[in-house]
């Protein structure tokens, strides 16, 4: 498998980014027809500044877009990622807005918060329905004003921070039940992405494959092994409702089965399979 002609090799993250990332998230492989207008999409808007939401499915790489972006918006500062969903319910806002010092029991010193330590940069919100209604509400007028407030603090603080957020749900019909604040869905959908499911991107499965490969091969002290047309057809065909996360899972589990064989359709831990 090779890639078009005019499509650049994969974009690669460097290990000084310090991301959490696994190394599934070290480079976007984008082939597939639609995948690659998602790619020019996300160029045309990244060097707006505009706050952007990626809608798509878990697993799609959303965060990796969300890099993408930033790299390309020439922004100097950091690219800081947040998970809505390990923000603290007691001390939410103190995460994502800092406190001074005394602010609370332990608090000794002051401390930036995510929006300080993404000043100048951008700030990626991802499954940004977690959040509390408060701290929707909160985030708004962060971003709205662009000055934050320390918890503890009497005094507001100028921020710089363009916001991209990432959702796997409909939050427009978040909006409808109640659960996300209206102001904010409509702060945000001006600058929308859908990241199509890798199952509407079959172009894409094989470069990936091939991709995880090499990455999983080179870390075990392999040699990278060829996937048999017979195992191509099962993983173009299977529906992949993990998306590119479930997609290294069983290429890595294929690869530490067949060694430096040949990857055949009995190496892949897939339903239907024998």
């Amino acid at each position: 498998m090779s890639f078009p002609p005019d499509f650049p090799a994969p974009l690669t993250f460097a290990d000084s980014d310090k991301s959490p990332l696994s190394i599934r998230a070290k480079a976007l492989v984008f082939v597939d027809a639609r995948s690659r207008q998602l790619r020019e999409r996300a160029e045309a808007l990244a060097g707006n500044g505009q706050p952007l939401l990626i809608l798509g499915e878990t697993g799609t790489g959303k965060e990796l877009l969300a890099r993408y972006i930033h790299r390309h918006s020439e922004r100097a500062g950091l690219f800081v990622a947040v998970s809505c969903a390990a923000i603290s319910p007691q001390w939410g806002e103190a995460e994502l807005f800092g406190h001074a010092a005394g602010a609370h029991v332990g608090a000794g010193s002051s401390r930036a918060g995510w929006f300080g330590s993404a000043n100048g940069g951008t700030l990626y919100l991802d499954e940004i329905a977690d959040l509390s209604r408060s701290l929707q509400s909160k985030l708004l007028a962060a971003l709205e004003t662009r000055e934050v407030y320390r918890v503890g603090a009497s005094q507001a603080l100028p921020v710089d921070v363009r916001l991209v957020a990432a959702s796997s749900i409909d939050l427009a019909r978040a909006v409808a039940a109640g659960t996300f604040d209206e102001r904010l869905y409509a702060y945000l959908c001006d600058g929308q992405l859908l990241f199509p499911a890798l199952r509407q991107r079959v172009g894409d499965i094989l470069p990936l494959a091939e991709y995880f490969l090499g990455i999983h091969a080179s870390r075990l002290g392999l040699t990278i092994p060829s996937i048999s047309p017979a195992a191509q057809a099962v993983l173009e065909a299977h529906r992949w409702p993990g998306n590119t996360r479930e997609l290294e899972s069983v290429i890595h589990f294929a690869l530490l089965l067949a060694g430096n064989a040949e990857i055949g359709p009995e190496h892949l831990e897939l339903p239907g399979i024998a």
